[in-house]
């Protein structure tokens, strides 16, 4: 399918994600990715052969960006929203990738009963990050669901994950680090042992404002602590290894 024959609604545009030629179909008046979706893609190691689940995938960039640059088997990206997994539906389209994407409308809460305990061999997950509704105007608006817990928990994500994973499956998973200590509580809870972990900083000089963490479902306790992944190295300018990720 080419971008002149995709159904574009009002609003939308199409990026190029600067990888394998492929693009993106997004709305700024509802939510548009952002680097930590990117990051996760990047930190997240997925074998050849993998399955992969993306828990609330929005647009579907995750399972996008992991078809290009991973070896899995097949993605699948699970969306609550009708008019983000619509976007994803036909982002997948555009970029011909139907036979390695599914997106599927439906809730993170009920995700064991869609797709069945130990289905997948990775999830992935870049959930809302702030509690509960506090401030918000409208809890309805598509900005809002995806950056509060409004419609799920991090627990709701984090129990999911581990009934989905087959043993010795893996969680990659993007957060803020003020709420890394719950994180790492409610990962213990569910079996879920952390094994890798790397704080994002904006500058090198600035307190981290993302957490980038990988779990193993039933792995033994050791983690490893990455060195700091640094962003900008000064306003506008990313550092190397961001450019890496991002495939510029």
């Amino acid at each position: 399918m080419s971008k002149q024959d995709i159904f574009l609604k009002e609003n939308e545009r199409i990026d190029d994600l600067q990888r394998n030629g492929y693009c993106i179909i997004q709305d700024p008046d509802r939510f548009c990715f952002g680097m930590d979706a990117v990051l996760l893609s990047g930190f997240a190691a997925v074998k050849d052969g993998a399955r992969v689940l993306d828990l609330g995938t929005g647009t579907g960039i995750i399972p996008i960006l992991l078809e290009a640059k991973t070896g899995a088997a097949h993605l699948t990206g699970l969306e609550i929203q009708a008019d983000s997994a619509d976007m994803a539906k036909r982002s997948v389209a555009l970029n011909g990738l139907e036979e390695k994407i599914d997106i599927v409308t439906g809730d993170i809460k009920e995700a064991d009963k869609l797709f069945g305990a130990a289905s997948f061999d990775v999830i992935t997950c870049n959930p809302p990050y702030m509690i509960g509704r506090h401030g918000l105007k409208n809890p309805e608006d598509a900005k809002a669901i995806a950056r509060h817990e409004i419609l799920c928990t991090l627990e709701d994500v984090i129990s999911q994950a581990a009934r989905l994973l087959v043993p010795g499956g893996k969680f990659f998973l993007v957060h803020r680090p003020f709420r890394l200590a719950e994180i790492m509580v409610t990962l213990k809870n569910y079996k879920l042992e952390p094994k890798r972990m790397r704080l994002v900083y904006p500058f090198v000089d600035k307190e981290p404002n993302m957490v980038l963490l990988e779990a193993a479902r039933g792995g033994r306790p050791r983690m490893t602590v990455e060195k700091p992944l640094i962003v900008y190295s000064s306003p506008g300018v990313y550092m190397p290894e961001i450019y890496e990720v991002y495939g510029y």
